[in-house]
């Protein structure tokens, strides 16, 4: 898992970014605590960033990037990483977006911590009077004065990656006012569901072979219905042929049947006449022997 970590100086990414790595066991790749570490070290490079950090201004970006890219290298980084406090302007962002893609490496998400400035600075404040109250040294870029110059030059140069990372579909934001477990049971279930398997995503082939699928299955349907319906009309077809044909033939029979009586009839008439004319010659013929 490969992540960045986004918010105001407070805001708590220190914290989330150690029980992150305690929980995933990945790397956290804080470049405060590595400048920090330079500047203890009286290295070329820490002795660079020595003034900057104690005035609140930004670290040069090469200087950062060139820590990064080194750390990237190393052989405990194949389980992942956690950038805290990196990037924080958009060319940072860009260059370290760079710096991924040549290294062929995948930034999952960038979970944005979000938080009330007003807030920040009481966190602070009382922060340093207890450390100063156990005798404790308080680090030189973690006073109210500093950090009010740290937010202010995050709400010029900083904020801009919520768009920047939002754009891109990585942004995930927490709300940081919560308590620390609340925090972290937020960055959990949203990593969480990041982690989920997604579903496939659809292919030409695989969009026309569903298209296909959504086109077939209404004309089989149809056509199915259609068979079923013929199928149901056969025997109806056939009855009514059938009763058709019995129609015709009755007709037919009764037409026999008038025709011979009609020749019967005609026969009866014509034997009747011949008597007639029979019975009235003889009758004739009678008177003239008379």
């Amino acid at each position: 898992m490969r992540l960045i970590l986004l918010g105001p100086p407070g805001a708590g990414k220190g914290t989330q970014a150690q029980r992150l790595v305690n929980k995933h066991g990945i790397i956290q790749l804080s470049t405060g605590d590595m400048l920090r570490a330079a500047v203890a070290a009286q290295t070329p490079i820490g002795l660079q960033a020595k003034d900057i950090m104690a005035s609140g201004a930004l670290v040069p970006d090469e200087i950062v990037i060139g820590i990064i890219s080194d750390r990237l290298d190393q052989p405990d980084m194949k389980n992942g990483f956690i950038l805290d406090g990196f990037p924080r302007t958009v060319p940072q962002a860009a260059a370290l977006d760079e710096l991924l893609k040549k290294k062929h490496i995948k930034l999952d998400a960038v979970v944005e911590l979000r938080v009330n400035e007003s807030a920040l600075l009481s966190r602070v404040e009382t922060r340093v009077a207890e450390m100063r109250a156990r005798g404790q040294e308080v680090r030189i870029d973690d006073t109210p004065e500093v950090l009010s110059k740290r937010l202010a030059s995050y709400r010029t140069s900083t904020e801009p990656l919520i768009h920047y990372y939002s754009e891109r579909r990585k942004l995930l934001t927490v709300d940081g006012m919560m308590t620390i477990e609340e925090v972290t049971r937020e960055i959990t279930r949203i990593l969480a569901a990041l982690s989920a398997p997604k579903p496939k995503a659809a292919t030409p082939a695989r969009k026309a072979k569903a298209a296909a699928r959504k086109t077939a299955k209404p004309a089989a349907k149809k056509a199915a219905k259609s068979t079923k319906k013929a199928s149901k009309a056969a025997p109806k077809a056939g009855k009514a042929a059938s009763k058709k044909a019995k129609g015709r033939a009755g007709k037919a029979a009764a037409a026999g049947r008038g025709k011979t009586a009609g020749k019967v009839k005609k026969g009866a008439k014509k034997a009747a006449s011949k008597t007639v004319r029979k019975a009235a010659k003889k009758g004739t013929k009678k008177r003239a022997k008379r």
